[in-house]
């Protein structure tokens, strides 16, 4: 048997790819292709012998040469000298010959043992599992098996080896649409069907892949092409469970959304995840029997019959969350398949997005992000389809109405959903609504007792009564005045009594409604020093889900050990949280009790506005670090209005740009919070979203973005101040223009010019005009793009600008281009690039690779514009620029598609496809042309006319000329022109 030769190595062989025997490392020459036919013959027997006359018919079939049998053992004998010090690995008995190789020694082997451990896996219920093993038993092959060997034997294997690969291939395609993964499984659907048109498992496949991304059309169209191929190859019609599947997608089956199998449900097994988000119960919870029996049996009760919602509303503070968290966790066992939790954040100024909230549903239960959906309706319906026949709690805290939650709610039996909110929602069909009021006297002592101890309060009775009834016997308000106490040995209960007892500080604000809350917040705010009572107020000031121990450090003004000091104190007395290490959050009650802390106790009253302008310079300061870092030699940086207090810097480029996307939450908040400012503040908070426009760029955070800026220009307006308004008019452009909304960029970068003319500022003149050419460009207006390049190429050399100059000049080859000059177009894209890698610019580089790209792809050189665009394709990604990562993926697809591969082509199309919410709708009609016309050279007419129906409606509803191109080319009577 073939083993260890004394020196640690094994002879290993490979049969799924060329015939081979290493080694070590070392590649043994196995001799001539009848030679390697031998060996591969008694390889595939798994060590049982094969007889002379079998191995004669393996390797020459029904005419075999006059001396065949010496002929094998020539081949023996070579191949027992090739093997070396394991020549006994080649037996010979019984007048014929066999390999006894050792455990792995064999690709294939290594390959089958891989499959069954994948079945075993799936039967677990461990799909994840199973793809992975699967996937490695397919990298074991190294292309086509026997590649290369004659003889009808090596013929009949290399079927039967093609045909397990797709066969691993199906399941592993039929796990990635179980675990959700069908966006990413579409291109390599249709490149298989390309290549195995006949095959209608993977039809099957990718039906149902295309209707789960949302493209029923072309779902339908692929069985209306499988059919007709059925019809006219073979003359039969496609199987039931094709036909079936259609009827299923006709119908809009709701169980395709994400259709799980008996077994493979949602929860079965350890591969799909549980959720448990339920935060921590508190261990001193007290009283509430009645509603916690009332609410309980409302969930207990929720299977077998319609979903339960029970709603319990009541005014800040009053122990909404408490318990419906207590509740929550006593009931949990009855909901196996998991928890979720959110907090809604009603209360505050910026309420959870609904759309937000359900992709962090998905995710919890185990959808990848390439399968949410974009749009509130589109994730409901998954939310509700992941959870049907299962058992889920939904807890959805602070909620600010019905509106907000109602997409949130699971409706189906079995599952249930528990609200808090300080509404009450008597428009919230089908709820059980619970009104919360304080603790009774009796209650409100027994969990003061708890917190504060009973030795302390047994001793002084009276007093405990007296601070309990001045909180109002409000939970929170309990819980704080207690805590204080505890954390206070030297004070008694009647100290604390006689703080309470100060009606100027209690009685007015414990009357009703958040009043209450301002008073229990009083307690601890009254015991902080008076630098930790600053650090309250001012930090209340900042909008924004969080902030972070560098911002906060610059709100106060203080160095970083001082402020995280001061933070960790705020985290010890309740009156702040720490989200994460170096982040912290207030709750949005606590917040509004400093800021009117702020407003009653800062003196003097413009320290308020000196803090949050701190925090402005901070934002601006850093991101127009990262800016410089991602464009050195841009002068962007030399005009923006000058800042007094610091920001973070940079070294790292990757630190830089997570610094700035991590941020982009709470920077976005302070550019909204200045929206009402004026003069040189107003024109920071315009600077800051033209330092930080990449975030424009990656998709994550466009709708903050665009909602900023839209804010800013309303205030510019307002203020007078023409540079103010022509920036925020140039930001503003830029994001339609990044929207694809052309017309409203257009029109903003023309006003953004004029007003930078009429007060000299170069902003507006040079990118607005760069904006202007790519539009005209975009809409084939060949003269007014070479104006408006002209205009913005010599504002850019005027101010210095040599990245700005770069990026004129590839948008000057793309009109260079478009009027047919290809020959200039070259040479303009290739000085860009010459340019951007002469001043270091980093990611940049990769504009100039894409307009080459194009110019290269036109010119007919096809391989060198792929080599192009495969160099900016990395760049793009690496650098979050999901609108250029999809761009350059469809003009992938166009350079292919010209270069006769249309297979190749169709993935790269879906690959941009799956880059959806950036680039809007104009762009995505124009992939879906190329993808079009790749699927009809591949034999699927059908898909392709479903791909220019759906083009053809974006580009009639954008009243764009395209929609023309696209009728000529669903009536066959021309080619589609595509930007």
């Amino acid at each position: 048997m073939a083993g260890d030769t004394g020196h640690g190595q094994q002879l290993r062989f490979t049969v799924l790819g060329p015939v081979r025997a290493r080694r070590g490392k070392e590649l043994l020459h196995t001799g001539s292709p009848q030679q390697r036919a031998l060996l591969a013959a008694l390889l595939l027997r798994g060590g049982r012998t094969a007889t002379a006359p079998e191995l004669v018919d393996a390797l020459w079939g029904d005419e075999p040469p006059h001396a065949a049998l010496a002929a094998l053992r020539t081949y023996a004998s070579r191949l027992r000298k090739v093997f070396g010090p394991d020549a006994d690995a080649l037996i010979s008995e019984s007048g014929g010959y066999a390999i006894r190789v050792g455990v792995d020694c064999l690709d294939i082997d290594t390959a089958e043992h891989l499959a069954a451990d994948a079945e075993k896996a799936r039967a677990a219920g461990d799909r994840d599992r199973a793809r992975e093993l699967i996937n490695a038993a397919l990298d074991v092959w190294d292309g086509e098996p026997l590649a290369g060997l004659p003889g009808p034997y090596a013929e009949t294997q290399r079927t039967r080896l093609e045909e397990w690969r797709l066969t691993l291939i199906e399941a592993r395609l039929d796990l990635d649409l179980e675990v959700g993964a069908h966006a990413e499984a579409v291109s390599e659907l249709t490149a298989l069907t390309a290549a195995h048109p006949l095959r209608e498992r993977l039809r099957e496949l990718l039906m149902l892949a295309l209707y789960r991304s949302g493209r029923q059309a072309e779902a339908l169209a692929v069985y209306a092409d499988t059919r007709r191929l059925l019809a006219d190859e073979l003359g039969v019609d496609p199987c039931p469970e094709l036909s079936e599947l259609q009827q299923r997608i006709l119908q809009a089956d709701a169980d395709l959304a994400l259709h799980f199998t008996p077994d493979s449900r949602p929860g079965a097994g350890p591969a799909f995840v549980r959720p448990a988000q339920l935060p921590a119960t508190v261990a001193d919870f007290t009283g509430r029997t009645s509603f916690v029996d009332e609410l309980s049996d409302q969930l207990t009760t929720a299977e077998g019959r319609v979903m339960a919602v029970s709603a319990v509303a009541g005014i800040g503070g009053v122990g909404k969350t408490t318990l419906a968290v207590h509740i929550a966790h006593t009931a949990r066992h009855h909901f196996p398949d998991g928890q979720l939790y959110v907090d809604l954040q009603g209360a505050g100024p910026l309420p959870a997005e609904p759309e937000a909230v359900l992709g962090s549903f998905l995710r919890a239960l185990g959808i990848p992000d390439a399968a949410i959906p974009d749009g509130v309706q589109e994730r409901a319906a998954l939310f509700r389809s992941t959870l049907d026949g299962r058992r889920v709690l939904t807890l959805l805290d602070n909620a600010r109405d019905a509106a907000q939650i109602r997409p949130l709610l699971p409706g189906t039996e079995g599952c249930a959903a528990l609200v808090t909110s300080r509404a009450r929602m008597v428009d919230l069909a089908g709820a059980h609504l619970v009104d919360l009021d304080v603790m009774s006297p009796e209650e409100a002592l027994v969990l003061f007792t708890r917190v504060v101890g009973e030795e302390r309060v047994g001793a002084e009775r009276d007093a405990a009564m007296d601070v309990v009834a001045a909180c109002g016997f409000l939970p929170l308000a309990i819980r704080i005045a207690a805590s204080r106490l505890a954390a206070r040995r030297t004070w008694t209960v009647s100290v604390l009594a006689r703080k309470l007892g100060d009606e100027r500080r209690r009685l007015d604000e414990l009357r009703a409604g958040d009043l209450a809350v301002k008073a229990t917040f009083e307690l601890g705010y009254g015991q902080l020093e008076p630098a930790q009572a600053r650090a309250f107020r001012l930090l209340g000031l900042a909008d924004g889900p969080d902030f972070s121990l560098a911002a906060a450090s610059a709100m106060l003004d203080l160095d970083p050990d001082d402020t995280e000091d001061l933070l960790e104190c705020l985290v010890d007395t309740s009156l702040l949280e720490s989200a994460a290490p170096g982040r912290y959050r207030f709750h949005d009650l606590v917040r509004l009790y400093a800021r009117a802390c702020a407003e009653r106790d800062e003196e003097p009253p413009s320290e308020r506005d000196a803090a949050l302008s701190r925090l402005l310079d901070f934002y601006l300061a850093t991101a127009a670090g990262v800016y410089v870092l991602e464009r050195p030699g841009d002068q962007l940086l030399a005009h923006l209005t000058p800042t007094t207090h610091p920001g973070l810097t940079f070294t790292d480029r990757a630190a830089a740009g997570d610094w700035l996307f991590a941020e982009a939450g709470c920077l976005l908040a302070c550019v909204r919070q200045h929206a009402d400012a004026t003069g040189d503040t107003l024109r920071r908070a315009v600077d800051l979203l033209l330092a930080a426009k990449d975030l424009a760029e990656s998709g994550a955070d466009s709708r903050l973005y665009e909602q900023a800026a839209a804010a800013l220009l309303v205030a510019t307006r307002a203020a007078g101040d023409p540079q103010a308004e022509g920036r925020a008019r140039y930001v503003l452009a830029h994001v339609h223009s990044i929207g694809g909304r052309f017309e409203l960029a257009d029109e903003q970068a023309r006003h953004a010019v004029l007003l930078g003319r009429s007060c000299g500022d170069p902003i507006p003149c040079c990118y607005a005009s760069n904006i202007r050419c790519i539009i005209a460009i975009y809409e084939h207006r060949h003269k007014d793009a070479e104006v408006y390049v002209g205009q913005a190429l010599a504002a850019f050399r005027a101010d210095g600008n040599r990245p700005g100059e770069a990026s004129a000049l590839s948008n000057l080859s793309r009109v260079r281009l478009d009027s047919g000059r290809v020959a200039s177009a070259v040479e303009l894209a290739e000085q860009a690039l010459a340019l951007y890698r002469e001043i270091g610019a980093s990611w940049r580089v990769a504009n100039a690779l894409y307009a080459l790209g194009l110019a290269l792809t036109q010119g007919g050189r096809h391989e060198e514009a792929l080599t192009r665009l495969s160099e900016a394709l990395p760049v793009f990604r690496d650098n979050r620029q999901r609108l250029w990562e999809g761009m350059t993926h469809y003009r992938l697809a166009e350079v292919h598609f010209a270069a006769g591969r249309p297979t190749v082509a169709a993935h790269h199309a879906e690959q941009a496809l799956k880059l959806r919410g950036i680039g809007g709708e104009w762009r995505r009609g124009n992939v879906l042309i190329v993808l079009g016309r790749s699927l009809e050279s591949l034999g699927q007419p059908g898909r392709a006319r479903a791909c220019w129906t759906e083009a053809l409606s974006i580009f009639e509803q954008l009243g764009t000329s395209e929609a023309a191109d696209v009728r000529r080319l669903l009536t066959g009577t021309g080619v589609a022109a595509v930007a």
